[in-house]
């Protein structure tokens, strides 16, 4: 008989929620986009102005850029908050959207108000979309909380256990996919932006190396007041266990001793047992029993120093992810060009934006090792490494095999050339019409005007390939650099 590991309700009445999608775009025409993100009406984030999401949310919650400075690591901050487009970084825009919709899902309707969007356009054509959500101010069940949040991240729901949720707009009543919500409702000018892989359809042809096509959400969900707090709920939060197809209560677990190791890995009890919070590689989830009015430092937090250290390291996570992918694509006959610019890309990241120390703080270190130990980066960072030694390694044997074969090359040209006393010269070559003669050439003629022959073709080709690639690099380094900011 299969065991089952009893599932305790707990009572939501109050939430924010992050939803993050990574996009792939165009930073050659990051400029455009950003005067489009102007035009309408997102405004660039710069931490020496303190950003107030009250203007932004309905509670009056302050994120201080004084907060941010002291969090990060100098060099990080100086990544993380540029003070312009010019400046190679994190840019960030937000726009105050304040709109309630409808979520319809089974005999489950709620109602739900997306306070903001945030597009952060950063390096190496990675762009981050993040839609900021709130449920209704009335108690919920953990198990609808948790469904709602497991099919909102869902932007092309493919599994059964995904589809069925509909968003209603009150404005027209009109029906919204995720996708048309994000791409033609909230968002409808970023799509010509998005940079798609030729071999894929859909949003997964934005990253194809990229895990799925879901978001990853981040949460901060208040219980009522000292409402106890179990493993099983911790378990489902980090998992985003809500309901099975038919309603009943899920759980993706039977045994509580797998449970307890995965909370081992996961979980952060440094304010038990008040206030716990759950990394994974889905979701990144505060659940507190304390009230709203006493947790304005916390929830100020969430909004502003973890949501850059959850961002900053979903990035190294992507980043890691695209090295390994680009390095499978290679076809090592042909792209010693795209080797070159490989390795040249990968020591950049690491050089520039890599760290395995990011905050200042005790509390910032803990948070950071989570997400590293969720989304497997040290592995990660490790197999990109050995990708890099690999890389330079094919690029010495290329470099040595071509060196080998202009030797060969040149000792057969020298030793013809010694044989005939350094002299090819060919008496009918000398009258204007004498090539005419060639049928009548000895063996050793024969030899001198095939090795001339060649020895002008081949010195030509040299000239040609050399300044042939010389352009291409030219050409590959420039748009490389543009890209590579």
């Amino acid at each position: 008989m299969q065991l089952t590991i009893p599932i305790n309700k707990l009572d939501i009445h109050h939430s924010h929620m992050s939803f993050t999608l990574p996009i792939r775009y165009d930073s050659m025409g990051k400029d455009d986009l950003a005067l489009t993100l102007k035009a309408n009406d997102y405004a660039f984030f710069q931490i020496d102005k303190s950003l107030s999401e009250g203007s932004v949310n309905e509670d009056e919650i302050s994120v201080t850029g004084k907060e941010l400075k002291q969090y990060f690591l100098p060099y990080i901050e100086d990544k993380l908050f540029p003070t312009s487009l010019d400046e190679n970084g994190f840019h960030r825009f937000t726009k105050s959207i304040m709109k309630r919709f409808e979520y319809k899902l089974r005999t489950i309707n709620m109602s739900f108000v997306i306070q903001s969007v945030d597009i952060i356009l950063g390096p190496f054509d990675i762009a981050f979309l993040t839609v900021k959500v709130q449920l209704d101010n009335q108690d919920h069940e953990l198990a609808d909380v948790l469904d709602f949040m497991h099919h909102f991240r869902a932007v092309e729901p493919q599994l059964v256990e995904e589809q069925g949720m509909v968003i209603i707009c009150p404005e027209n009543g009109n029906h919204l996919s995720i996708r048309h919500l994000l791409f033609e409702y909230l968002c409808p000018f970023l799509e010509k932006f998005i940079l798609h892989d030729d071999k894929s359809n859909g949003y997964s042809g934005s990253l194809p190396y990229f895990e799925d096509e879901r978001m990853y959400t981040t949460a901060f969900l208040f219980c009522q007041q000292d409402s106890l707090i179990t493993d099983d709920q911790l378990y489902r939060m980090g998992a985003l266990d809500g309901r099975l197809p038919n309603g009943q209560l899920f759980i993706s677990a039977n045994n509580p001793n797998y449970i307890q190791r995965s909370l081992n890995q996961s979980l952060h009890d440094r304010w038990a047992p008040n206030t716990y919070t759950v990394t994974t590689e889905h979701a990144f989830v505060t659940v507190t029993n304390c009230l709203p009015k006493d947790m304005s430092r916390e929830l100020s937090q969430y909004m502003g120093t973890h949501y850059y250290n959850f961002l900053l390291h979903y990035f190294y996570k992507i980043m890691l992810l695209r090295m390994s992918f680009e390095y499978s694509q290679i076809e090592w006959e042909k792209d010693e060009e795209y080797v070159k610019s490989l390795i040249k890309f990968i020591t950049l990241f690491s050089a520039g934006y890599y760290s395995q120390e990011v905050s200042t703080r005790s509390e910032g270190k803990e948070l950071s090792l989570m997400f590293r130990q969720a989304f497997n980066i040290d592995c990660l960072y490790k197999e990109v490494n050995t990708t890099l030694h690999e890389l330079y390694k094919s690029q010495e044997n290329q470099a040595s095999d071509k060196m080998n074969m202009l030797l060969f090359i040149l000792t057969i040209f020298t030793v013809i050339s010694g044989i005939y006393g350094m002299n090819l010269v060919i008496e009918d070559w000398e009258s204007p019409f004498g090539w005419r003669q060639f049928s009548s050439y000895t063996f050793f003629e024969w030899i001198s005007l095939v090795t001339a022959l060649s020895g002008i073709g081949l010195s030509a080709y040299l000239v040609v390939t050399t300044f042939g690639k010389m352009m291409m690099s030219k050409l590959r380094r420039k748009k490389s650099n543009s890209r590579m900011k």
